[in-house]
This record gives structure tokens, C-alpha cells and sequence, in this order.
């Protein structure tokens, strides 16, 4: 469930049992009536340092997700009137912020600090009473299957709520916090997870390990999947937050080869320029083998050694440079320079041959390769030391370098070989003339795909989808796709379909064609359905992964935009005519490992102008490459020709 209902809703729910005071019916279970009364012995234990927060003000909608404004949960951290809570709590920028304290007294309280990377929040009340701050139980000490009691006060002033479960595993979220199997929600967001012996285990938050914000991973309230940030090992920082220091998540400024993350080693693909590894001598293709004494040998090893650590942390690393150990030891950053792709200026072809090496099929005007003389046909072979077999390998070696870096080129024409030396530029998004072939005749395939207008059905999802698969698709041939979100009303699937046919014919493209569920209006959980529909195409037809768009017009192109930046492994750029994202949307970071394209277009007169420009701005801040095509005066969606000059743009992307 991705729109999630208003906090009253939440507040009803069944799975969140208040505490009462009658007796154990007569006759139950010996074993079960002991359980019940040790449930409520360890949560009566708690419940003085569980308070109640009231929110006034703010937003009541944040990135699609209703916060509403009802009562949450917070715990007792410090004698001396801190509190902590969950960030979610807070998503909708409250102008005040009231506690009630298990004694009834009701205090104002303002926010000191944030931690940002386990998205818990420390409040700050002024009171006279003695606040008691409960006891913490260390992770060692906890083991998978045990009773887990989730607490909260928002029911009922005097008794707290809970929710029983068991610990479902002891590092997730990249080893940032603990599952159970209780049911959380907003009604317990912000409160502990205790044992059965009342000792908290940890504050209970809204976590996912695919996103990062105040309100990821809400959409599993009451699933089953709950997190909670382990605190006895997390005290040490609280006196950070009490002097107004934010905690943020320590970056290491690498990335690692595309790939299995569960069975590929993680081999380094680029180290931004002047970030911590580059700093500590890191360098592209190095392999990480250790991080603070535990052994990687995998992906998902090493983003688990690096995911509890904050900026600031100082992490010793070893790493192998071919037989060379490498030592290092670095300080994790709170941010880093965007990074810019570098851009040599050429558009592959994408028949490999059997020669290695990477044939130009096009040089783009005043690129680096037009200024050193490179033409269509030639084949490149080697950059700087690094011979290359294709265009990904080319890809991998650019992305060790930064724009404005003087590097070397060996290529061969016809039977020459020669060199030529060009200072890179930054990755441009220009729009292309007419193109020539991206390959040569391709053998018959072996087996025919089905092609035209097809079907797609995706078990247990009511919406409707259709997949418009050029005529003369080939296997062979990698294409891109453009997934089109209608403007919710105005789906005709046969009018799609003739509107975008020949830009699939002439581009080698597949266009997707989802329906909303609600005929009326796009929705967060339409997104979910969009994902599956292109995994389903991408695994029956051959797709370039890193031309894989989704595109709109008006509340079409809005949709594009949350469709993209909810999969962002998935999904590589956005076509929006006259929409802006969401305001609060967190636009994506650049990464050297994958490429974001923005195509954003608008009438000089639109509403959204500005919105859309102050986006294009930031986009570009972030160095993603953004085309921005006028549209005449009038607010409209893209006409004939336009859809053709957007057809050799995606017939483009693979650009280096």
C-alpha cells in the first residue's frame, strides 16, 4: 500500500491492542496468560519514559504520503527533557510541537537536531518532573525469534498501546537497524521496541533500504516488516544532537562496477574527485577487501560495512590493485561534488563484430572527438593504457576519468592505426540531426517475436496495459523503451498507438502504454504496476537497459517523474512536457556507475514555466544532462516532427 490514509485512520487500526486492566479470562491457557501478563508487565515497565506528541500545523501530504497532523510517540532519552522520535513524525513541518509526559502534564517542544541517516529526530521539552530514561538492551545480547513488544502512546493518555511480535532479523537496512514481524505504524512510529523484560531494544522508525527520507518505507505499516535503530549502540551520539550537530550518513565517494551486488566483489568503477577514497589514494578497479577489520568479498559486504557509518567516521580500508595491497585509511564526508560524466563526443554503433574495439557511428558537433579529428567508421581500441572490447568497456574506462582531463586515444581507420589526445568535456544531452544506421544487416533471427500492439497482464494488478513493438523489431537489435503515461481520462489506446508508430519504427523503440488503475487520476501505487510492466517487456524483448524512459504531458508528465524517482535502478530519464515533479520530490544524485536523461519541455505562456525551468536549473546543479526544447507560446503536447526529433534523441543515449 503506497498512499497511506490519514493518521486518524491508522489510529483505528486492529493490530495495535491498548493495555486494560481486566483480569485474564477464566479458563485460558496457563502459557498463554503468563505471555499476556509479561507483554504487559515489560510494556508497564517502559511506559513512563513513552510520551505523547501532538503536531499543530504544516503540510498535511509529503512526497504523495498523507502525514496528517494526529497524535504519535516519543521516548525519553535524557533525564534532562530530550526526547526521541521518528523524523516521520515531523515530515509535515509542524509549527508547534506539544508532549504530554505519562503524568499528564503537557509541555511545548522544539526540535535540537536530526539524524539523517537513521531518520530519528531529538526534541528538547522543559520540565520539572524527574524523567525516567529506560534501560537499553545491546544488539549482542538479542537473537532472532525472540519476543519483541512495539509501544506507543496515542489511544490512550494513561496506558500505552502495543503490538507483539518477534525479531525478524538483527541487521538490515544496510546495518543500520533491527526487524521485527510486529505491526508499526504511525501510531507507534517514534516509540521503542522492547524485550519481554521491558529493556528497549530500539525507537521504532519507517526505514527502506531502496530510499532515503523521512517517509521511506511508511508504505509497510502494519505489514509485518517493522525496523527499529538499535540504541544502546547508538547513545554514545546523542551528545551530538544535544548541541544541535545533525548526524548525516558518511559518504565514501565510490562507486562500484555494475553488477550481481550479492555475488560480485566490489570492484571500484570511479572515486569522485576530491572525495574521501580519492583522497586516501583510492583509484578505479581496485578491488575493496576489508573495511574496518571485517572481510568483503561481495557487493552487499561492503555496502553493509559502510551503511551504519556517519559523516565524520573515519574507516580504514583495504583494497587489492591487481596483486597490490592497498592501505587506507579515510574520513566519510556528510556530501559530495556532483559528478559530472565525461564525454569523449561519439554515438557507438551497436553491432560489435568480431573485431574488438568500439566503432563511431556518429561524432556529435564541437565534442572533443570533432576537435581531434575522429570520423563515423572509426573503430576505437584503446583510452589512454586500458584496451577496450566494447562500448560498456569504453563506458567503465571514462567513468575513472573527470571532464577537463586530457586523456589518449588509439583508434584504427581502415588499416591505420593512429592516436590523438582530447581534453574530455562534460556529457551533453544536444539533440541530433539525422543519424545513420546504428548497425548493419542483421541475420534472420532464430525464433520470431510476437509484434504490433500486444497485451500486457500482469498477475493480481487491475490496470490495463498495452506494449507497441515495432514491425521491424529484431532480437538483435537493443532498443529503447518509452513508457507514455496518458493524462488520466484521455487514454485511447488506438490514438496512442498511431501517434507513437513511427517513432518506434524509425528509432528502433517499444513504447509501453499502462493505464492508471482509477481511470480519473495517476496514483504512487500506479508506479509499482509500471515496474512490473517493464521488467515483463525487458524480459521478452531485447532492451537497453540505460534507454529506459518514462514520459507525460501535464499530470502524465508529473506521473513520469515519481514513476522515475521511485526506480531509479530501473528506470534511466524522464520526457515531461509542461510538468514538474513533485515540489518536495528529492531530485536523484548523479552516480558514475548510471546516467540520468531529462527531456523537459514548455510553452513560453505555461503556468508551470517556471517550475519546470527552477527543476531544469537544479537538474543541471546536479549535473544530469537536460534538454529543454521550446515550445511556441501556447501550452501543448509534442507534435509530429517534435516526436520524431525525440526519437533520434532516445536513438541517442548510448552516446559517449
Amino acid at each position: 500500500m503506497n498512499m497511506l490514509s490519514q493518521r486518524t485512520t491508522w489510529l483505528a487500526s486492529a493490530a495495535l491492542i491498548v493495555l486494560a486492566c481486566a483480569p485474564v479470562a477464566c479458563g485460558a491457557d496457563d502459557v498463554g496468560a503468563e505471555e499476556e501478563a509479561a507483554f504487559k508487565a515489560a510494556a508497564l515497565s517502559v511506559a513512563p519514559s513513552v510520551v505523547r506528541i501532538e503536531t499543530v500545523g504544516g503540510t498535511e501530504k509529503v512526497d504523495d504520503v498523507l502525514v496528517g497532523t494526529g497524535p504519535t510517540t516519543g521516548l525519553i532519552v535524557d533525564a534532562d527533557g530530550y526526547i526521541l522520535s521518528s523524523a516521520f513524525n515531523f515530515a509535515q513541518k509542524p509549527t508547534s510541537i506539544l508532549v504530554t509526559l505519562p503524568s499528564g502534564q503537557r509541555t511545548a517542544a522544539k526540535i535540537v537536531a536530526r539524524d539523517d541517516s537513521r531518520m530519528m529526530v531529538l526534541l528538547k521539552i522543559e520540565s520539572e518532573e524527574k524523567l525516567p530514561v529506560p534501560t537499553f538492551g545491546s544488539r549482542d545480547e538479542m537473537a532472532v525469534g525472540q519476543w519483541t513488544i512495539a509501544v506507543g502512546r496515542t489511544f490512550d493518555q494513561a496506558l500505552p498501546n502495543l503490538s507483539v511480535g518477534v525479531l525478524s532479523a538483527k541487521s538490515r537496512v544496510w546495518g543500520k537497524a533491527i526487524q521485527c514481524d510486529a505491526k508499526i505504524s504511525p501510531a507507534n512510529y517514534g516509540g521503542p521496541l522492547v524485550d519481554i523484560r521491558g529493556r528497549v531494544l530500539g525507537i521504532l522508525v519507517p526505514l527502506s533500504p531502496q530510499g532515503q527520507g523521512e517517509v521511506a518505507g511508511a508504505e509497510w505499516y502494519d505489514s509485518g516488516i517493522g525496523f527499529a535503530i538499535p540504541l544502546a549502540e547508538w547513545l554514545p551520539r546523542l551528545e551530538t544532537l544535544k548541541q544541535g550537530g545533525d548526524l548525516q550518513p558518511g559518504l565514501m565517494g565510490v562507486s562500484l562496477k555494475k553488477g550481481d551486488m550479492n555475488a560480485d566483489p566490489a570492484v571500484l568503477v570511479a572515486c569522485a574527485a576530491n572525495g574521501p577514497a580519492a583522497k586516501a589514494g583510492l583509484k578505479p578497479q581496485d578491488k575493496i577487501i576489508e573495511v574496518d577489520g571485517t572481510q568483503i568479498t561481495r557487493q552487499v559486504e561492503f555496502r553493509h560495512a559502510l551503511g551504519p557509518k556517519y559523516a565524520g567516521d573515519v574507516v580504514r580500508v583495504v583494497a587489492l590493485r591487481g596483486e597490490e595491497r592497498i592501505e587506507a585509511e579515510l574520513e566519510l564526508a556528510a556530501e559530495l561534488a556532483p559528478y559530472a560524466h565525461p564525454f569523449i563526443g561519439i554515438l557507438p554503433r551497436r553491432d560489435i563484430g568480431d573485431q574488438p574495439g568500439v566503432v563511431v557511428r556518429y561524432i556529435f558537433a564541437a565534442s572533443p572527438a570533432a576537435e581531434a579529428g575522429l570520423q563515423a567508421g572509426d573503430r576505437i581500441t584503446k583510452l589512454v593504457d586500458l584496451e577496450v572490447a566494447d562500448a560498456a568497456a569504453l563506458a567503465e574506462a571514462l567513468a575513472a576519468h573527470a571532464p577537463g582531463a586530457k586523456v589518449s586515444l588509439t583508434y584504427t581507420r581502415g588499416e591505420e592505426t593512429r592516436s590523438a589526445e582530447l581534453t574530455l568535456a562534460k556529457l551533453s544531452a544536444a539533440m541530433v540531426p539525422e543519424l545513420p544506421p546504428a548497425h548493419g544487416e542483421l541475420p534472420p533471427p532464430e525464433a520470431q517475436a510476437n509484434v504490433g500492439v500486444l497485451d500486457i497482464k500482469i498477475p493480481e494488478e487491475q490496470n490495463e496495459c498495452a506494449a507497441l513493438v515495432p514491425e521491424n523489431y529484431h532480437p538483435g537489435a537493443p532498443h529503447a523503451l518509452l513508457v507514455v503515461l496518458a493524462t488520466p481520462g484521455n487514454y485511447d489506446r488506438d490514438q496512442l498507438v498511431e501517434r507513437y508508430r513511427k517513432l518506434c519504427h524509425e528509432h528502433e523503440t517499444i513504447v509501453l502504454l499502462p493505464r492508471p488503475a482509477d481511470a480519473k487520476r495517476w496514483d504512487v501505487a500506479d508506479a509499482a504496476f509500471i515496474r512490473k510492466a517493464i521488467e515483463d517487456v525487458a524480459a521478452h524483448y531485447n532492451i537497453d537497459r540505460g534507454r529506459i524512459l518514462t514520459s507525460g504531458y501535464q499530470v502524465g508528465g508529473a506521473m513520469a517523474f515519481v514513476t522515475a524517482f521511485a526506480e531509479p535502478e530501473l528506470i534511466r530519464g524522464v520526457v515531461a512536457i509542461e510538468a514538474a515533479p513533485p515540489a518536495r520530490a528529492p531530485l536523484p544524485e548523479s552516480d558514475p556507475a548510471r546516467r540520468w536523461w531529462f527531456y523537459l519541455g514548455a510553452a513560453q505562456k505555461s503556468k508551470t514555466l517556471g517550475a519546470i525551468r527552477k527543476v531544469a536549473e537544479r537538474l543541471e546543479e546536479l549535473e544530469h544532462p537536460v534538454v529543454y526544447p521550446e515550445l511556441g507560446e501556447s501550452s501543448r503536447d509534442l507534435n509530429a516532427d517534435e516526436l520524431d526529433g525525440l526519437g533520434r534523441w532516445l536513438d541517442s543515449l548510448d552516446r559517449l
